[in-house]
């Protein structure tokens, strides 16, 4: 009898149980059975999933196949944790981000989320996971397991976000024990490759097909951004360029609506100078008449090493402003910026799934996407901008161009200018918009909005020559067509000569007016270089000798004007552009800069007519992050030039390691156009290939399409990637 009980005890509290979890495992694969992954006849994954979560997982699975170290990269840099792979070097780069990304608040920010965004993070995660589990011969550098809460700490998309602005050489000198020399930021002006993108968008009205037609033209370094499509049973069909390890289209498309993000001149960070002073218990600041105590904490970073893993602990200070990022003696200066990681991973996640102007611009309210300008196109026939999407309301009393008085109430923000009290643009009477990274009042060309009827801190950026050329190209237009417009994004011409050609030639007639036999002059003509320049018609290509003079003559201007430090202070003092500034140094200089030009390409090449494809390349050779160029491997001739000199199709190249010909690391990364009718249409190309992988086929079957400015179709509907599939499985079987 007692054996009797004792069974239907065990029997009755089986049949009562809950039913087993599954294990993490059995979850992993029971996802990877709904998912699957098309790659299409260029290795574009194209993912399918029942859920958006489901479907985020098969991204990141796709995405880990491609490549998983500019994942795991992307993902050690966002969470201050790139010493950790790449060693002390990285310390201080490491210690900006922990000045803002602090895990334990991002964590719950994580808890707080609402229950689809737990979902997809949870799903962000698995896909991860699920990849390194199927993958053992994978080995990462430091991250051999991805949490939910990690997805927050890179949830904008851009390169180069807000928090890149605090310069590590201040950071560095404030935050070290030992001494460093600040000489260099302060005295040198050396500006880079013009970052950002290009975007166009253009009405019915203006195209054949009588659809809304767009550019979408991100200007990245190369290999930054991956390209893929992505469907879900829940409204999710997007396709473009995804930052690697982030689960949204960041420049992309679906059926009904488009969006391209161009960088913005927009003043949405403050610094701010605080007033230190030291109280027994600790260090205050002085606000508004009294002392308020700063906020101390200490932050520990670990760090590579040849004999291992080491750490080291900061002290660190934040005001009601933000982080101490500089100082000296008792004036230190903190920093405010949006951060606000839990509503720009919304942000960024719901406008990939819009349907039409209306619903886009809900997602903008969001006000999170701090650090650009977008441009959008809809099915609907709609063409707008939106201007920089996180804009304080602040006294147009002091200049914010500015570090401002931290003690004065004052220098607070006010609340968020609207979308609608931001400079916008809805459908113009010109049928066309752009924006190359330059000031929003050159829109829509002379019919633009006007810079006085908005706060000096609204916008920035000056006009820059890609922007002159791209009003050109579309300006009196009114048939473009899906084609035409991938001409127009390419457009060789090179505007900044415009401006610096007819200096040059003035400066030359001044040099013979006042040359003498006693002068010190170099024993190079510049006669012959200047009648190649005379005839040429400014335009970038492969064969042109005229392209590759113009270019060196500019990049020797542009070294002289700006190692000249009394001139920098001088041109930056009196509030004009960089670009404005060289032309000056072009009426002085000018005629030396060739003559430097032409020394320099006669002991490179043994000329100094050399074809432009012959100097300029492009080169993939490497998986690398940091990519090797060697003039002794293969490399493809590239037509384009730098988008400083006006070139709409960037292309930022320069010498490395001692290399002769210069090649290509920014620019043109991804370059799509989209037509939104009762079927979307687009053509795409992406710099070298697919993968990161030197064995794919995907690796550089690109390049010479990328190289010709040739796009080629995307394939959206299931029908037509089916005909294209290379290959089609389950995340996990590949």
């Amino acid at each position: 009898m007692r054996y009797f009980a004792l069974i239907l005890v065990i029997f009755l509290g089986a049949c009562s149980s809950e039913p087993r979890a599954p294990s993490e495992l059995e979850r992993w694969q029971a996802t990877a059975e709904r998912v699957t992954i098309t790659r299409d006849k260029w290795g574009i994954p194209h993912v399918y999933g029942p859920t958006d979560a489901d479907a985020v997982f098969g991204m990141m699975v796709a995405q880990a196949e491609d490549d998983f170290n500019r994942v795991e990269m992307n993902f050690l840099t966002a969470m201050g944790r790139a010493a950790e792979a790449d060693g002390e070097e990285k310390f201080y780069q490491d210690l900006r981000m922990r000045l803002f990304i602090d895990p334990d608040v991002i964590k719950s920010e994580y808890e707080t989320s609402p229950d689809w965004l737990k979902a997809l993070m949870n799903a962000w995660a698995d896909g991860l996971n699920y990849y390194l589990h199927t993958h053992p011969n994978v080995q990462p550098k430091v991250l051999t397991r991805f949490e939910p809460w990690m997805a927050l700490t890179f949830s904008e998309g851009s390169i180069g976000g807000d928090i890149e602005r605090v310069n590590l050489a201040g950071l560095e000198a404030f935050y070290s024990e030992e001494p460093v020399d600040m000489l260099a930021e302060v005295s040198s002006y050396s500006p880079s490759e013009p970052t950002g993108s290009n975007g166009f968008a253009i009405a019915p009205s203006n195209s054949a097909s009588g659809n809304a037609l767009l550019l979408i033209n991100p200007h990245t370094s190369f290999y930054f951004r991956a390209e893929m499509h992505v469907r879900s049973d829940e409204g999710l069909n997007a396709y473009g360029a995804v930052t690697w390890g982030q689960f949204f289209i960041y420049q992309g498309f679906n059926e009904n609506a488009g969006w391209m993000h161009t960088s913005s001149g927009a003043d949405t960070i403050d610094w701010y100078t605080e007033t230190i002073t030291r109280h027994p218990d600790g260090l205050y600041y002085r606000y508004g008449g009294e002392d308020r105590k700063l906020a101390e904490s200490d932050v520990t970073l670990a760090y590579k090493t040849n004999e291992g893993m080491a750490e080291r602990t900061v002290r660190v200070y934040h005001s009601h402003h933000g982080p101490i990022v500089r100082g000296e003696g008792n004036t230190w200066q903190s920093i405010r910026l949006m951060n606000r990681p839990k509503d720009a991973l919304m942000q960024s996640y719901l406008r990939t799934k819009s349907t039409d102007y209306a619903s886009f611009l809900e997602s903008m309210r969001f006000h999170t996407n701090s650090s650009n300008n977008t441009v959008f196109a809809d099915s609907s026939g709609n063409i707008a901008y939106f201007h920089a999407n996180h804009i304080p309301v602040r006294d147009t009393s002091f200049d914010w161009s500015k570090p401002v008085d931290g003690s004065n109430p004052a220098t607070e923000w006010g609340r968020l200018h609207t979308v609608e009290e931001t400079v916008g643009i809805l459908n113009p009477e010109t049928g066309w918009l752009q924006n190359t990274n330059n000031t929003p009042f050159s829109v829509i060309g002379d019919m633009s909005p006007k810079a006085e009827d908005y706060p000096a801190y609204m916008a920035t950026f000056p006009e820059n020559y890609r922007g002159i050329n791209a009003v050109r190209v579309l300006r009196d237009k009114k048939d473009f067509t899906l084609e035409s417009l991938a001409v127009a994004a390419y457009d060789p011409y090179l505007a900044a000569f415009d401006v610096l050609l007819p200096v040059l030639y003035g400066a030359h007639d001044n040099f013979l007016a006042i040359k003498s036999d006693d002068m010190d002059l170099r024993e190079i003509s510049v006669e012959e270089p200047l009648a190649l320049l005379r005839s040429w018609d400014r335009k970038s290509s492969v064969d042109s000798t005229a392209t590759t003079l113009a270019v060196y003559w500019g990049r020797e201007l542009r070294r002289h004007a700006f190692s000249d430090t009394v001139g920098v202070a001088d041109f930056r003092a009196r509030g004009i552009t960089a670009d404005a500034y060289v032309a000056e140094v072009a009426a002085r200089d000018g005629v030396g800069a060739l003559m430097v030009a032409v020394q320099k390409l006669e002991e490179d090449f043994g000329s100094w007519q050399v074809p432009w494809g012959e100097v300029n390349r492009f080169q993939r050779i490497s998986p690398l992050i940091v990519h090797p160029h060697d003039d002794n491997a293969p490399s493809t001739p590239v037509g384009f030039a730098s988008a400083r000199w006006g070139s709409l199709a960037a292309y930022g190249q320069r010498t490395f390691n001692g290399t002769k010909k210069t090649y290509g690391t920014r620019g043109n990364s991804f370059v799509a156009v989209v037509e939104f009718g009762e079927r979307v249409r687009a053509l795409a190309v992406t710099a070298g290939g697919q993968s990161g992988d030197p064995r794919s086929p995907h690796f550089d079957d690109q390049i010479e399409l990328y190289a010709r400015g040739e796009l080629r179709p995307v394939y959206f509907y299931p029908e037509d990637i089916e005909a294209v599939a290379e290959e089609s499985y389950h995340p996990g079987q590949r």
